[in-house]
């Protein structure tokens, strides 16, 4: 009996461990189930959306394919009005023309009388020739260049043979002249419009080889000699001719990276379309000691909030301070030293103040500060010149004895130590030379303009036109007088960067009293931000 009901549990224990193995079993089946019907779900709710969309996108295919018909519609109607103002427009400009030829330029004729009649003519070298001859009249040329271009019978061919011209023989006024040209014939190229005027075919056929050949030139000269302004010329140019696939893009970003100070480049960057490499070149500029550069290039490019302009302004200007220190530092505190970190922080506070009011940032980064330490430096500026200016006068002849000659007895008085070092050696405006013109970022903000609204190569320079010819340049920017040339596209310097060409400019600060200015020493900086 008890053997039967030993058996009789186990026959109990094995049913109800099948029981529970199908329960396992339903349970998985169920959890399976839901899974599926969920994943089925998802499915149906994604096709459901990629029909709408889909559905969508027919619709405005539909609807754009019918604009684009009633847009070439309405070309095709208005072909023959188009034709005959373009006719009327062509004997307009061949009766202009001709009677041109038939008059002599006249010297006293006005200013847009006479880029007129040169472009009427076709007269490629001698609109370059009256261009450089009105380089003082920048302003007013600049005004009326575009206007007198649109009276050639073919402006992009008349730019062509004048770079044609310039690629042949090469010249400082050449470039300057050819610059102004092509900024006339893309007047509306900027960051939002990456593609200029449509040209015909031979016209861009042209203008390719002449880039092509133009690189070439530019590539066995090195960038020291061609410099930044030809470096935008041939952007321009690639822009406005529509040549971008043409050219291999590290070498573009190249361009733009070497001559970031350009003030012109960040548009022209944000225009040659980079993509999300243009992060990688701020990225560039920043790690290279360019912040306010790379303010620039980040506004253009609307990547403000990955590079914040304030902290890469504070960045610059921290660096600036450490540099104008270290010159200070290796130099011995000697006149010289002084003088060249005096100058490289001024440049470097100038161009910060300009940064800061271009890009409205007042609210943000104040300027007080800065521009007490810009009066300070400035002041002491002008005294180290008027100290140098006293020590160059010669000093008065020793005096003789009471009997008049060389051997009557000894002089009536011993001169000075300092009598005797002011003759023994020149004066010292020879012997402590100005320092050489600065390359820091710095150096490079001295010219004021409006960089927001300001054209490709508009904004006065603080510099006469005297330092662009290689004259030396002595004066301090203090002493200066507050006078404005325009920027000449060909503003650099066999090495580098000349100071009027990038982003920054001169300040005013008012009017100084120098006969209270601080002694003629220089103090490390104390401003803080």
């Amino acid at each position: 009996m008890a053997t039967e009901l030993v058996i009789n549990s186990d026959r109990v224990q094995k049913l109800f461990d099948d029981l529970e193995a199908q329960k396992t079993i339903l349970s998985s089946c169920t959890q399976l189930f839901s899974t599926l019907s969920n994943r089925f779900i998802s499915l149906q709710d994604s096709l459901s959306q990629k029909s709408q969309s889909l559905e969508s996108k027919i619709q405005a295919l539909e609807s754009n394919s019918r604009e684009t018909l009633e847009a070439l519609s309405h070309r095709e109607d208005s072909i023959p009005e188009r034709e005959s103002a373009a006719a009327a427009r062509i004997e307009e400009q061949r009766e202009a023309a001709l009677a041109d030829f038939g008059k002599p330029v006249s010297a006293s004729a006005e200013l847009s009388e006479t880029l007129k009649s040169l472009s009427r003519r076709m007269d490629s070298s001698g609109l370059v020739r009256f261009i450089v001859s009105k380089r003082k009249e920048s302003v007013s040329l600049r005004a009326e260049i575009s206007k007198a271009i649109a009276e050639a019978v073919d402006p992009p061919r008349l730019v062509l043979d004048a770079m044609e011209e310039f690629l042949k023989r090469k010249s400082a006024d050449k470039r300057w002249a050819c610059g102004m040209l092509i900024q006339a014939l893309f007047p509306e190229m900027n960051s939002k419009k990456n593609k200029g005027p449509e040209f015909a075919r031979s016209v861009v056929e042209r203008a390719a080889e002449m880039v092509l050949l133009w690189k070439g030139q530019m590539d066995q000269e090195g960038s020291a000699v061609y410099g930044p302004a030809e470096a935008v010329m041939l952007l321009q140019m690639v822009l406005g001719f529509g040549l971008r696939s043409r050219f291999d893009e590290e070498y573009l970003r190249k361009l733009v990276v070497e001559f970031a100070a350009r003030r012109d480049m960040a548009k022209l960057a944000a225009a040659l379309g980079f993509g999300e490499k243009i992060g990688d070149i701020i990225d560039e500029l920043v790690k290279s000691g360019k912040e306010l550069e790379a303010v620039y290039f980040a506004s253009e490019a609307g990547l403000t909030e990955r590079f914040p302009a304030v902290s890469l302004i504070k960045s610059y200007l921290k660096n600036s301070k450490k540099n104008a220190s270290t010159i200070l530092k290796n130099g011995n505190n000697s006149m010289a030293a002084t003088e060249e970190s005096s100058t490289l922080e001024l440049n470097s506070i100038r161009a910060i103040i300009k940064c800061v009011e271009d890009h409205k940032l007042e609210s943000e980064f104040s300027l007080d500060s800065l521009r007490k330490r810009a009066t300070h430096l400035e002041k002491a500026k002008a005294e180290r010149k008027k100290s140098s200016a006293g020590a160059s006068k010669p000093q008065n002849k020793r005096a003789y004895g009471s009997g008049g000659g060389r051997s009557s007895g000894p002089p009536s008085f011993r001169p000075s130590k300092a009598a005797k070092f002011s003759n023994a050696l020149p004066p010292f405006s020879r012997r402590n030379p100005a320092p050489p013109a600065q390359h820091s970022p710095a150096a490079r903000y001295s010219g004021p303009y409006n960089y927001p609204s300001q054209s490709m190569y508009d904004g006065p320079s603080t510099t006469p036109y005297a330092s662009s010819y290689g004259v030396p340049h002595s004066q301090s920017p203090a002493a200066l007088p507050q006078q404005h040339y325009p920027l000449p596209v060909d503003n650099m310097g066999a090495a580098g960067y000349r100071a009027a060409g990038s982003y920054g400019g001169q300040t005013s600060y008012g009017a100084y009293d120098y006969g209270n200015a601080a002694p003629p020493t220089y103090q490390p900086s104390s401003y803080t931000q």
